[in-house]
């Protein structure tokens, strides 16, 4: 049953194809347009649900850069809800936007994006209605034309020594403490080796993550979110992170919320290690 508050449907409620209505691609002017009108994000599960669907549908494009055009009619963002929304409209507009347009918020949205904007420093672009906001977008440069390169900022040498393979207790030790993830480069150049050696061991692991200190920046979160996904469903027994609080673990029990898996992170090694047994047991269990 879909939830209405001042007929706005809760967004947690919304369909997959209720939300593919709302997300239209205009190939001629290169947008991504995202229709929250008269949607009521009340909860981190709405936002997370609508986000990774706009990250699904982004990724079966092909094309990596598009201008994002956001229709805020009607649209209720509620306290609970702000930080996801303001979280993961970053992590998107990082990795995929060319420049961001919004039109015809509320009164209470527009102070909430101008208040964002301020305190996070981006151009909150804000119109009052949508031939305006196309007028802007079409003014803003093709930044597809030129192809962004990201330089590498680790050796294949320094990822490898971050991860190690111990085949008595089947698990693949990655250490991220204190390792930053910049951009999407630095994202596959570590998936990229992961998935190697994997595919080299020709078996799955238990996979031990270390987070302490592990920052995972905006323009990389896209990247990341999709590759461990993959790398999870190819590769992994069971997975298990620790981090003694973090943005980022916030973030990633934030993510696990709609995205299918557990977030399975303790605060210490030995705490991660002990869900680990626990998982091989329940394994041999069902074997």
């Amino acid at each position: 049953m879909v939830v209405e508050i001042a007929n706005r449907p809760e967004a947690r409620s919304l369909s997959k194809a209720d939300m593919d209505s709302r997300i239209t691609f205009h190939d001629a002017d290169k947008i991504m347009e995202a229709d929250f009108s008269n949607i009521r994000f009340e909860s981190t599960r709405g936002v997370n649900a609508f986000y990774d669907r706009l990250e699904d549908r982004i990724r079966a494009t092909g094309e990596t850069l598009w201008f994002f055009l956001v229709n805020l009619n009607g649209t209720r963002i509620e306290p609970d809800a702000w930080t996801a929304y303001s979280r993961r409209g970053r992590a998107l507009n990082m990795a995929h936007s060319m420049g961001s347009v919004r039109f015809d918020a509320s009164e209470e949205t527009h102070k909430q994006i101008l208040k964002a904007a301020n305190t996070e420093a981006f151009d909150p672009n804000l119109f009052s209605d949508r031939d305006a906001a196309i007028t802007r977008i079409r003014s803003l440069p093709n930044k597809r034309r030129n192809k962004i390169v990201h330089e590498a900022n680790y050796t294949a040498d320094e990822i490898a020594s971050r991860v190690h393979f111990d085949p008595e207790t089947v698990i693949m030790d990655v250490d991220f403490s204190h390792f930053t993830f910049h951009h999407s480069r630095d994202v596959d150049d570590v998936y990229d080796y992961l998935e190697a050696a994997i595919i080299e061991s020709d078996r799955r692991w238990f996979f031990l993550v270390n987070l302490n200190g592990c920052k995972i920046l905006p323009g990389a979160w896209v990247r990341y979110a999709h590759r461990g996904k993959r790398l999870n469903e190819a590769g992994s027994l069971g997975s298990v992170r620790f981090a003694a609080g973090s943005e980022t673990e916030e973030t990633i029990r934030m993510r696990a919320e709609t995205q299918g898996f557990r977030p399975n992170i303790r605060n210490t090694r030995e705490e991660a290690l002990e869900l680990i047994e626990d998982m091989r047991a329940k394994l041999l269990q069902e074997q």
